[in-house]
């Protein structure tokens, strides 16, 4: 297959470009990219003739593959709110091309086998890299350490008790040592159990890991930021030079709790926050204290949402909304820049996990996202490719739809 994706907002972090440009794709590699500032690659011969299709990208943004760090796939054991396919499906359509899935499955990803059940799982699926996160205890129980050696040969890309903290200080800081002597980041869900859905709770364990990604050399990355005090503690911790990373998820820089209004689909874990935290985390993105954005992605049957705000379980979709809230609130609100928002989003996950960076260059896979940034749509509960829409934006109206080419490598 040959195609052009001519006359796009070309947006590259990994080669410092934002401008003009026309990508030319040929076996789901990329043949040559044209800018202002010249030619990456040699120009398709067949650039000349009809045999190729056009993709008119003017005023649409084109960039590389976005990467996700904090995803639940639900596969094995809740294969009726996901699947790895599906999950996939979400993925792309929202511009995914990597993502890295938690292992608070069932049975949990504690072990060599279901790390490489999953992986398998992936390598059938829609041309979404899927990472996968091993337990830091067996079944999550926080007794005993899971061989996480084991799980580094089967392929995990990091180390997690998500969804609950280690609580246990010591096995918590076994767990960072064999995470860092496997050369893997250790993904911390910070959160006090006595103290579960606080935001002392919260800050409490940012300041016990940081203090233990101190001690042990490992590469800490706290997952789903949510107060001022946690962003405090780790601009503070990156001043002294340790060693850590961030993330944070759309709905904590665009909803608060006064909009929770016992609606399930915005009941979460962390919960949406005050006023104050929703600005204190924009800030954080806007001056880097804070790197990524993932979406916690987290599918639940419809009845399940609908039991009642108490029983209700915490977690909302985002995989096919992160992009276009992410667009509205950041980059239309001039916290980011566009090529800004695409680092948080690609290129600094990318690094977190130690990867290459995706790029739009010659000789790359074509895994591009077109993106459609003046149309405004409304989100809604049918047409998600998840099998679960308990989506916390149902009926609000964002920009930037991502428009992905069925025909192209991925």
């Amino acid at each position: 297959m040959k195609i052009c994706v001519r006359d796009g907002h070309v947006i590259d972090p990994a080669n410092s470009f934002e401008g003009l440009g026309t990508v030319w794709i040929e076996d789901g590699a990329i043949a040559c990219v044209e800018t202002g500032q010249g030619c990456s690659g040699a120009l398709p011969h067949w650039a000349g003739s009809n045999g190729h299709k056009t993709i008119d990208a003017k005023g649409k943004w084109v960039f590389p593959g976005l990467i996700d760090l904090h995803v639940h796939l639900r596969e094995p054991g809740f294969e009726y709110k996901e699947d790895v396919a599906s999950g996939c499906r979400a993925a792309k359509r929202g511009g995914f091309a990597k993502i890295c899935c938690m292992p608070n499955t069932n049975p949990v990803a504690d072990c060599p086998d279901v790390v490489s059940y999953i992986r398998a799982k992936a390598g059938a699926a829609d041309g979404v890299d899927v990472f996968v996160v091993g337990a830091a205890t067996n079944g999550q129980m926080g007794k005993e350490l899971a061989d996480i050696g084991g799980m580094a040969k089967a392929g995990i890309c990091a180390v997690s008790e998500d969804g609950k903290s280690v609580m246990n200080a010591r096995l918590m800081r076994d767990a960072m040592a064999m995470a860092r002597d496997n050369g893997l980041p250790f993904f911390s869900h910070a959160e006090d159990e006595s103290l579960a859905g606080t935001s002392i709770g919260e800050e409490l364990i940012v300041a016990r890991d940081i203090l233990l990604a101190a001690e042990t050399g490992c590469r800490l990355h706290l997952c789903h930021v949510s107060t001022a005090g946690s962003v405090r503690l780790i601009r503070e911790a990156k001043g002294r030079g340790i060693d850590i990373t961030a993330e944070t998820a759309p709905h904590y820089f665009t909803l608060d709790e006064s909009s929770v209004c016992q609606n399930p689909n915005r009941k979460m874990n962390p919960p949406l926050r005050s006023e104050k935290d929703v600005a204190a985390i924009r800030e954080a993105l806007g001056d880097g204290t804070i790197d990524a954005i993932a979406t916690d992605h987290a599918p639940h049957a419809k009845l399940e949402k609908e039991a009642g705000f108490s029983d209700a379980p915490n977690g909302v979709i985002g995989l096919e909304t992160s992009f276009a809230v992410s667009y509205t609130m950041l980059v239309k609100t001039g916290v980011l820049s566009p090529i800004g928002l695409i680092v948080k989003m690609c290129s600094s996950p990318a690094r977190i996990l130690g990867v290459k960076a995706p790029s739009i260059s010659a000789g790359e896979p074509a895994n591009i996202v077109i993106a459609d940034i003046d149309e405004e749509y409304a989100i809604c509960s049918e047409g998600f490719a998840s099998k679960s829409a308990n989506s916390p934006f149902l009926g609000m109206r964002f920009f930037g739809r991502p428009v992905l080419a069925s025909d192209m490598h991925w």
